[in-house]
């Protein structure tokens, strides 16, 4: 596969290099992308140099398969041109995931709704890609009413700025803020932009994206997203109430044997997921799974996840091996002429 990564040079971009080469994914050229600022720069991969192109060289190279993390705007210019000449394009942003007329896939949940004419596919939110996993396969045996979730996200899903302040405040060095307030010793209930009902972006896409990957509105999410300092790694405490009733023992069984899922869960033990453990990992990691005594049929788990992994860069090229075995991809017809 010719393979175009769009934002090379930004934290996730790194990440997705990282996991391209740990999974030996199928690259006969590689094509490092980002902003004319960064053009000219060079990067590793795999024991040899490139130097990072613009988007403009890269969309004349046709690549097979693109790769986007560069940002919602950046996305919605230059994913139709690649998708002209038929390259196949994997967005990290959200610009194309509440789209109708795009795919919304977590390879294990959905990737076989995928076709050859899919040239643009968005990649979940990081935190509704862990979510969802979990929520899969105790909504396909219980059957979901509602979800009430709360995240305890890590700087590093805002970005290197805020990675910086983060490292800084530690410090105790002044320096750019990439937050209103410190994150150090602190927690913001603010994550991305606030809208007219009251709710951020992140909050609203964890209660829309889940319904489109699971394809079931039949469900409601609501949710309180939270930033604090970690440095890498996103928690959820998620509680789920179902239709029907479910066996704790059962639960648990249906979850480890859920690709992609590891099950840590033994209170005597002190056996719970943490970001610290997650770090560089590409597995959900789910427990305190627990039983609601408050009301029917409703159970509470904490869920954690790397978000730069699974949360972004694993998921896409998880994607990108799915079209390749699949033969979903390399025969392009340019629409150019």
């Amino acid at each position: 596969m010719k393979v175009a990564v769009v934002g090379a040079t930004g934290m996730v971009g790194e990440v997705m290099l990282k996991v391209l080469a740990e999974r030996d994914f199928p690259i006969s050229e590689l094509l490092l992308v980002a902003s004319e600022r960064s053009v000219g720069k060079e990067l590793e991969f795999k024991g040899k140099t490139y130097s990072v192109i613009g988007l403009g060289d890269a969309v004349a190279s046709q690549p097979d398969i693109a790769i986007f993390s560069a940002g919602g705007g950046t996305s919605l210019e230059w994913a139709p041109k690649f998708a002209e000449v038929g390259t196949t394009v994997i967005d990290n942003s959200s610009a194309w995931r509440m789209d109708p007329t795009k795919k919304l896939v977590v390879p294990e949940i959905n990737a076989r709704e995928l076709t050859a004419e899919d040239k643009i596919i968005a990649n979940p939110n990081c935190s509704t890609i862990q979510m969802v996993m979990a929520l899969n396969p105790l909504h396909k045996k219980y059957q979901m009413k509602r979800v009430v979730v709360s995240t305890y996200q890590s700087v590093s899903g805002t970005g290197v700025k805020a990675v910086q302040q983060l490292e800084n405040e530690t410090k105790g060095v002044n320096g750019e803020m990439a937050y209103p307030y410190p994150i150090n010793r602190n927690a913001l209930p603010h994550c991305d932009v606030f809208l007219k009902n009251g709710y951020t972006k992140e909050e609203m896409k964890l209660a829309r994206e889940p319904q489109k990957i699971l394809d079931d509105r039949t469900f409601s999410v609501t949710a309180t997203a939270v930033r604090i300092p970690t440095a890498g790694g996103h928690s959820e405490s998620v509680n789920v109430e179902f239709h029907n009733d479910f066996d704790l023992s059962e639960v648990r069984k249906l979850l480890s044997e859920t690709p992609g899922i590891v099950v840590q869960d033994n209170p005597d033990t002190n056996t719970y997921p943490m970001p610290i453990y997650a770090h560089d990992k590409d597995d959900v990691f789910v427990g305190r799974i627990r039983r609601d005594e408050t009301q029917r049929n409703t159970l509470n788990m904490w869920i954690v996840s790397d978000n730069l992994r699974k949360g972004a860069a694993t998921n896409a090229v998880q994607i990108a091996e799915y079209l390749v075995e699949k033969e979903l991809v390399g025969n392009k017809t340019s629409t150019i002429s």
